[in-house]
């Protein structure tokens, strides 16, 4: 039940932000209310005073946080609530749906699939699953490392716009080096990131572990927006131009189905194209 605290008493005012502290109680009050509260009924229950009542509610309304209707003045939880509630269980839904078909791709081609989103500059391992080889991955579920060198992490940073790779990677400013293959010059790296948005699918030539490969694939969500990556690593010498197509195959296949099940629309999945193989261009790193 929601239970206003006069946080001017309270010890945690002195480090809260006091207006977006408030806000958060109107959301939470407002979820014990579903048919709606007036400005009276809001002032009542807080003791706030009448304007900043006013000013909370109607910045909330502006945001789509809350609506209101005009006939009753009640104000009600808006869209964006939704919103968030549903990236929070898309997260949850991620890993449990993304776990069984992980261990699917990983058995039709034997080797190590993982699922990761991103978190930063890092992406974070959700799922993961190893093949038969000998040959064992160091990541493990909950790890995060480096994006810039990983297939899943250039695949869900190829998602992002010009404005928010500068935030992540400034200009002028190299990358770290994972290994002798990574690539460090940002404008290179860019680039890259624009072949794989063009190509549907992003490569580790080694990159971030040494003697690894890997091909990975975006997994989509509800509005058709990349939310997560998969992606099949193998060992350089298992990594023969032959196998290619039927691995990346597998891989987009895999990540079509883990997209519908995450609520991507039809139209979403033309992303996934229909010959992916004839596509490949894995080589020796340039």
């Amino acid at each position: 039940m929601f239970t206003y605290v006069n946080r001017d008493d309270a010890v945690i005012h002195a480090v809260a932000v006091k207006s977006a502290d408030r806000a958060l109680d109107l959301l939470e009050m407002f979820a014990e209310h579903l048919d709606g509260l007036t400005l009276t009924d809001v002032c009542e229950r807080t003791g706030w005073p009448k304007s900043s009542s006013l000013a909370l509610l109607r910045t909330l309304q502006q945001r789509h946080f809350l609506e209101t209707s005009a006939d009753s003045g009640r104000y009600r939880l808006g869209p964006r609530v939704a919103t968030l509630g549903s990236a929070y269980l898309a997260n949850l839904s991620l890993a449990q749906q993304g776990s069984e078909i992980v261990r699917e791709v990983s058995r039709a081609c034997d080797e190590t699939v993982h699922l990761a989103v991103l978190r930063g500059t890092d992406v974070l391992y959700v799922a993961k699953e190893e093949g038969g080889g000998h040959m064992r991955m160091v990541s493990m579920v909950g790890r995060m490392i480096p994006a810039h060198g990983t297939g899943v992490g250039k695949m869900l940073l190829a998602s992002l716009t010009s404005g928010e790779l500068e935030t992540l990677y400034p200009s002028g400013q190299d990358l770290p080096r994972l290994t002798e293959r990574t690539v460090t010059d940002r404008e290179a790296f860019v680039q890259r990131l624009a072949e794989t948005r063009t190509r549907g699918y992003a490569t580790d030539d080694g990159e971030s572990t040494v003697g690894v490969k890997c091909l990975a694939a975006p997994i989509l969500g509800v509005e058709a927006e990349v939310i997560a990556a998969m992606s099949i690593s193998v060992p350089e010498p298992r990594f023969t131009r032959d196998r290619i197509p039927a691995l990346l195959s597998v891989l987009m296949d895999g990540a079509r189905r883990l997209s519908i099940r995450m609520g991507c629309p039809p139209a979403g999945l033309a992303m996934f194209p229909l010959n992916p193989a004839s596509e490949v261009r894995v080589g020796p790193h340039r």
